[in-house]
């Protein structure tokens, strides 16, 4: 359609048609929706995970103390012993042995041997009030240690002497606190296996021998006695309530122990008690 038919000139027509063009794409344009923008880079990124506050680390162990050094050895001297007992420890009958196995290991010492053959405890308890530590004064010599040997000879007069492990304790106890009393260092001996002495050995009897046996190991702890020596466990092998074979005396009594029982327990006298002898 010619634009002269409306009556405008065609550059007017032109123009007009320019203006309608130019009014469309600004009406586009305005209804057109906002660009959106690209999410930054710090809000895209997850947010860290806090980290929990670290513990204290545990202490280190404190180092082991350092093991004390060993108490120094007692100095060398001669000893003044006093030796109570029955046929075990007295020398005239020949057993006793391990009374001058201790004279030869302290030649410079002094051992007083009042072990008498028989004796019961109570006996020897008379004996020491005579002979050792007279009326429990004061000995005829400052002893140094004291060793009390017995309580064979009572076990087997239970029925004889009415002798129970309660009647010796009562009298080792006397001659035990005598002895510490005036500054004496006591020594126990328990009483050695006898259960091959088949004519006085019974079953009740080695139940009053354990009990007597227990009660004297537990003297150290009780303060009563500051050494002990268990003949029991020393002089036995196999049968506990035996004599080691080794170790019988020649008569094979089953209670009186030969040289070789008496060096042993000499051997355990020295080496407990006496090593520092001289």
């Amino acid at each position: 359609m010619s634009s002269e038919r409306f009556g405008l000139p065609s550059s007017s027509a032109t123009l007009v048609v320019a203006l309608l063009f130019g009014a469309l794409l600004l009406a586009r344009c305005g209804n057109a929706p906002p660009p959106v923008a690209a999410p930054s880079v710090a809000s895209a990124a997850p947010r860290p995970t806090p980290t929990p506050p670290s513990e204290p680390a545990a202490p280190e162990p404190s180092a082991a103390p350092v093991a004390s050094a060993e108490p120094p050895p007692e100095p060398k001297r001669a000893v003044t012993v006093a030796l109570i007992g029955d046929s075990l420890t007295d020398e005239k009958n020949g057993s006793g042995l391990y009374v001058p196995y201790l004279r030869k290991k302290c030649p410079k010492s002094t051992f007083d041997n009042f072990g008498k053959g028989g004796d019961m405890v109570n006996q020897m308890h008379r004996r020491f009030l005579r002979d050792v530590y007279p009326a429990g004064g004061a000995p005829a010599k400052p002893y140094t240690h004291l060793v009390v040997f017995g309580g064979v000879n009572d076990l087997y007069s239970d029925l004889t002497a009415g002798r129970t492990p309660a009647k010796v304790e009562t009298d080792l106890s006397a001659m035990y606190e005598i002895a510490k009393k005036h500054g004496a260092k006591v020594v126990a001996i328990t009483v050695a296996p006898w259960g091959g002495f088949k004519k006085y050995f019974n079953e009740s009897r080695s139940r009053t021998t354990h009990e007597l046996n227990d009660w004297i190991r537990a003297q150290p702890d009780a303060g009563a006695v500051d050494y002990v020596v268990d003949a029991y466990a020393l002089l036995s092998c196999g049968d506990p309530e035996k004599l080691c074979p080794d170790y019988q005396h020649a008569i094979h009594d089953g209670l009186h122990f030969g040289k070789g029982g008496h060096e042993k327990l000499g051997q355990a006298l020295y080496e407990q008690v006496f090593s520092s002898c001289l």
